[in-house]
């Protein structure tokens, strides 16, 4: 239950203030709180979070353990360096659309890529995956029903001490292996 939690919350901070957290709320903001573009962003999170996992599965017996170590590092940096984009000023209100759109911005986002990382390296147990998936779950639903609170709160400055940080560890990581 401890991993689960802790994975939880680390994948809850990871995703405040990110593109996906952003753009659903900037949807739900011009769009209104409508259910269905809830249920297509919490799909195309557990997608990409499933793609992320698949991925580390499948290239771990291939792939060196720097790797992980690379992943942090990448995380950080995208933290630092992405900002989320503007709130669309007419969205569309195509389903198909709005998943492919959160689907490309989740599929290279930090959560994703810690996420491809701690897979490859092995050491999330059953029970953090899930509170990872899960933790990025609740930051796409926070993003719905804040709206414009998320929007107008200051989490760039956050985002970007929090991506030193991750940097600072994979880089860490990479040097002590």
């Amino acid at each position: 239950m401890l991993a689960f939690a802790t994975a939880f919350v680390a994948a809850l901070l990871l995703g405040l203030g990110a593109r996906d957290q952003m753009l659903v709320a900037g949807l739900s903001l011009r769009l209104g709180k409508r259910l269905s573009l809830l249920i297509i962003a919490l799909m195309a999170s557990a997608l990409t979070s499933a793609l992320a996992v698949w991925g580390g599965e499948t290239l771990a017996p291939h792939a060196p353990p720097l790797l992980a170590g690379l992943a942090l590092l990448l995380a950080g940096l995208e933290m630092i360096l992405r900002r989320p984009g503007p709130v669309p000023v007419e969205p569309t209100r195509s389903l198909g659309a709005m998943g492919l759109a959160f689907a490309l911005v989740q599929i290279f986002d930090a959560v994703r890529i810690v996420l491809f990382g701690l897979t490859l390296a092995a050491v999330l147990p059953g029970a953090a995956m899930f509170g990872v998936v899960a933790g990025a779950l609740a930051s796409v639903g926070l993003g719905w029903s804040s709206g414009s609170r998320l929007l107008s709160f200051p989490l760039l400055r956050l985002r970007r001490i929090a991506g030193i940080l991750l940097g600072v560890g994979g880089t860490l990581a990479l040097i002590l292996r």
